[in-house]
C-alpha cells in the first residue's frame, strides 16, 4: 500500500456471528498464526459500535480502526420507491409469490470454505414440508454461493420448492419474503430489519459451534426459535409460533443507524476523513 493510503475493508457480512479471520486462530479451516491475510487493512467499518471488539480481533485491528459508519448496502431498506421498484420485478417474474407467502431458506454452507462446502440436504423432509405447507407457501432455497451440489426438487413438488439461488442480490428476495428460515447465515441481521419471523434450522448445533464457534452464545443470541428437525420446523410455521418479541432488540443492539444513510457516512468519515 503506498504510503498515506488507506485499504478499508467492508466486509460481506452484518453484524458479528461466527467467528471469522484470527477470531479462528486453531480451528479448522483458520488462519496459522503468521498468516498475512487480513495483514495489511488500516481501517474496518461495522454497522454498530457493539460489534468493532469483534472485528478488530478477527483483522487484527485496533479497535479505533473499526468504525461504525453502519453497513453501506443495508441502505435500501430504508428506501421505499427502491422496495416497491425490487418487489415489482420479482412479482413479474414469479407471481405466485403474490399469491402465497413465501418462506425464505438462506442456510450457510458446511465445510472449511470454498472447496468442500456443502448442506446435508437430507436433514429436509421434503414429503413432509410439501403436504404440510404448500396450500399456504412457497419455499424459496437461496444457497450460499460455495455450495456447488444443489437440491434435487422432484417434479411434482416443483410448485413449492423453488431454488433461486442464482439470483444475484438476496436482499430484494428479503423484501417479498414473510418468513425466513437460515441457521448460522449472516442473512439474519437484514431480514431483523423487516421485523418479520425467523426460524433457525440449526441440526448440528453442538458440532458447529466445535468446529466453527461463535461471538455469542447461540442459543441466547438468535431473535427466533432454534429448530432441529423439519417436524419442528412445520410445527412452528403452523402454529405462527416465532418469539417476535426478540427481533426488534436485535435489529436495535446490531444497526447503531437505521436511516439509509449509511453510505454518506462511509464517504464522509473514512474517504472524506470527517469526524463523526
Amino acid at each position: 500500500i503506498r504510503k498515506g493510503s488507506d485499504l478499508v475493508q467492508v466486509w460481506h457480512a452484518v453484524g458479528a456471528f461466527k467467528t471469522f479471520g484470527y477470531s479462528r486462530l486453531g480451528k479448522p479451516g483458520g488462519p496459522s498464526a503468521n498468516s498475512l491475510s487480513h495483514r495489511n487493512y488500516t481501517k474496518a467499518i461495522v454497522s454498530s459500535h457493539n460489534v468493532a471488539r469483534h472485528y478488530a480481533e478477527g483483522f487484527g485491528l485496533r479497535e479505533d480502526q473499526v468504525i461504525a459508519t453502519g453497513i453501506p448496502r443495508t441502505d435500501m431498506f430504508f428506501d421505499q420507491p427502491f422496495i416497491e421498484e425490487a418487489k415489482a420485478r420479482i412479482y413479474e417474474e414469479y407471481p405466485i409469490f403474490k399469491q402465497k407467502k413465501v418462506i425464505m431458506f438462506a442456510p450457510t454452507f458446511r465445510g472449511n470454505g470454498a472447496k468442500s462446502a456443502y448442506y446435508d440436504f437430507d436433514q429436509l423432509d421434503l414429503d413432509a414440508l410439501y403436504e404440510a405447507l404448500h396450500e399456504e407457501y412457497v419455499f424459496v432455497l437461496k444457497l450460499h454461493p460455495f455450495i456447488r451440489r444443489r437440491m434435487e426438487i422432484p417434479e411434482v413438488y416443483a410448485d413449492f420448492f423453488l431454488d433461486l439461488t442464482d439470483h444475484r442480490e438476496i436482499n430484494e428476495l428479503l423484501f417479498v419474503s414473510d418468513i425466513l428460515i437460515t441457521d448460522y447465515s449472516s442473512t439474519c441481521f437484514e431480514f431483523s430489519l423487516l421485523n418479520r419471523p425467523m426460524l433457525f434450522f440449526a441440526y448440528d448445533l453442538e458440532d458447529y459451534i466445535s468446529k466453527r464457534d461463535f461471538y455469542y452464545d447461540f442459543e441466547e443470541f438468535v431473535p427466533g426459535p432454534i429448530v432441529k428437525t423439519s417436524e419442528e420446523l412445520i410445527e412452528r410455521i403452523k402454529n405462527k409460533d416465532f418469539e417476535m418479541h426478540n427481533v426488534k432488540a436485535f435489529a436495535e443492539y446490531f444497526f447503531e443507524h437505521q436511516d439509509g444513510k449509511s453510505s454518506a457516512r462511509f464517504v464522509d468519515q473514512i474517504l472524506l476523513g470527517e469526524k463523526k
